[in-house]
């Protein structure tokens, strides 16, 4: 296993999958309509909404909050970025906005380690920050990611968009 390297090795990925974000802009823009419709007919034009109409207290503060919760979303989605770093002292990583600091692995706690082709959905769960029995990953989009086994016994997985080039770094 090398564990002296010349340069550093830093990737940065966000989340720019158009698809992502069609899902995102589709259900947000869904769930605020509805309530904004029915804002607009109780509470603009004093006619009840629906067959059962919550109070307007409460369509007020339902509506307030899916808009809250969107534009949350939107910010989450837009500003979460997975920084892998890979020097000397070991692997470093920061999945913002849930890491404000970067979390290290030293090469003494790194058993093996590989770049290897994954299944996100059917070993993970799906991209972002996905824990399960002694394994953990990180991942934004794609399928192939730099897998480490620590002599814990446990397994982290980083995604990668650059394959080629983290493999050429870890020769």
């Amino acid at each position: 296993m090398k564990t002296e390297f010349k340069t550093i090795y830093t990737e940065t990925q966000q989340f720019r999958q158009l698809w992502i974000w069609i899902l995102v802009l589709v259900t947000g823009i869904s769930s605020v309509g509805v309530f904004t419709y029915g804002f607009y007919e109780q509470i603009i034009l004093g006619q009840t909404f629906g067959n059962k109409p919550m109070s307007d207290n409460a369509l007020i503060i339902s509506f307030v909050l899916a808009t809250i919760f969107f534009i949350l979303l939107l910010f989450l989605f837009f500003h979460a970025k997975l920084t892998t770093m890979i020097a000397d002292s070991g692997i470093s990583y920061k999945f913002f906005p849930f890491h404000l600091s970067f979390h290290k692995i030293t090469w003494d706690e790194i058993e093996s380690y590989e770049v290897t082709t994954y299944r996100p959905i059917r070993e993970y769960g799906g991209w972002g920050i996905r824990l399960g029995k002694n394994k953990k990953a990180y991942n934004v989009s794609g399928s192939v990611g730099l897998s480490v086994q620590l002599k814990s016994g446990k397994k982290v997985l980083f995604g990668t968009q650059k394959e080629q080039e983290l493999k050429e770094f870890l020769m």
